[in-house]
């Protein structure tokens, strides 16, 4: 195998991420929302030798983060939770990692940090997070219990324009790397070795091995310990999809992995420089936040070329299909040129998307991965042990409370 090799992990969002996914033949749309469609799903990544899944998730209806929902009934306009599709998929695979997404906006980190933690012994050592910030109104009316503006079309434009987003969103972003560092904290309030089981002694815990932790912030104010022991990672993995400065730095702060979303033009670099300049600016120390390019992807099948998929599937929408993340139609074959060629640089890895999730996750499997394999790239088997591993994350971590 090459001395640098491919990190690789696929996207998975209902029927795929093209709005007219769920009217493929393939694709079980009578099924979405069924444990065995994702048992599937997860399966074949497993199958394919993959690094993870991620699991999208929102607190709206599915559609763009900046678009309000409309009333349209071509798509799929349902969702069930990421976190227990991950749960679910657990405990009939071996060593894929499963990063469900998982708001903060309205979610307590105390809730968060007991459900990462809980998927990470069921998954025995697998689990992540994927911190994500609920920034429209919408999903606010569905709590009640704070008020959210949704940006104005200016605001919006200028925002794309410059990355620069008005002050209520940076806000957004600093509630949720408090929330990511109180996860973080109570996921260390357990000792590794607190747990006795002394039946003869009548002591299940060494509670001097427990911990408050005390935090005081803007948004949050949590003494824990928590009640749920600390994970088998110790830390399971954080990761955060970034497009600008703002996200950059939250990533930087909080985070061990960042989705980004480079173009086919440009390549990776211009954005690789952007995250270091974010790390820099936020003064991360310690493990490199590890970079991983989001790609969405029509491969070729044995019945229709990828190019000819995509242009179907937009006739079939009524619309141009576009997407955050950088477009690939075209050969397995071509695809592996293109993961070399960013992977050398600099990218850490890949998370794919695939336009049509049972379709292409096979093509994955059956073309690509054997496409990397004939160019000594990508792993034959997997290595054994926890997800951090499998990421070349330490796996080693250090209990922030512990004493010597």
């Amino acid at each position: 195998m090459a001395p640098n090799p491919l990190h690789l992990g696929v996207a998975l969002d209902g029927a795929g991420w093209h709005p007219a996914a769920w009217r493929e033949p393939n694709s079980r749309a009578t099924e979405l929302f069924s444990p065995r469609y994702w048992t599937d799903l997860v399966t074949t990544a497993e199958r394919a030798l993959l690094d993870f899944v991620s699991f999208e998730d929102s607190l709206r209806v599915p559609g763009g983060w900046l678009e309000p929902s409309d009333g349209a009934v071509d798509q799929v306009r349902a969702r069930i939770d990421a976190h227990l599709i991950a749960a679910r998929v657990a405990p009939v695979t071996r060593h894929i990692g499963l990063i469900p997404t998982v708001t903060t906006t309205h979610t307590e980190p105390f809730h968060v940090s007991k459900s990462i933690a809980t998927l990470d012994y069921t998954s025995r050592g697998r689990a992540g997070w994927q911190a994500r910030v609920s920034g429209t109104a919408e999903e606010a009316t569905h709590f009640g219990r704070r008020a959210v503006r949704d940006l104005t079309a200016d605001e919006i434009a200028a925002a794309v324009a410059s990355g620069v987003f008005p002050g209520h969103v940076h806000d957004l972003f600093d509630e949720a790397a408090d929330a990511v560092e109180v996860v973080r904290r109570l996921w260390d309030s357990w000792e590794d070795d607190a747990e006795i089981r002394d039946v003869a002694t009548r002591r299940f815990i060494d509670r001097d091995k427990l911990h408050y932790i005390d935090f005081e912030g803007r948004f949050f104010s949590v003494r824990g310990p928590s009640i749920t022991p600390r994970p088998p990672q110790g830390q399971p993995v954080v990761a955060a999809l970034a497009h600008s400065p703002l996200v950059y730095e939250f990533a930087a702060r909080a985070a061990d992995l960042v989705f980004v979303t480079p173009t086919s033009a440009a390549g990776p670099g211009p954005v690789l420089e952007r995250v270091a300049a974010a790390a820099a600016r936020v003064e991360r120390t310690g493990e490199p936040l590890r970079v991983y390019a989001d790609l969405t992807v029509f491969l070729d099948t044995a019945e229709e070329p990828g190019p000819q998929r995509l242009a179907r599937l937009s006739e079939l929408s009524g619309t141009e299909f576009d997407s955050d993340a950088a477009l690939f139609a075209g050969s397995a074959d071509d695809l592996a040129e293109l993961l070399i060629d960013w992977n050398g640089q600099g990218v850490d890895g890949f998370r794919l998307r695939p336009g049509v999730a049972i379709d292409d996750l096979a093509a994955v499997a059956d073309r690509l991965v054997p496409a990397l394999h004939r160019r000594g790239v990508f792993r034959t088997g997997y290595p054994g042990g926890p997800l951090r591993a499998l990421l070349d994350l330490p796996t080693d971590v250090p209990n922030r409370y512990a004493t010597a």
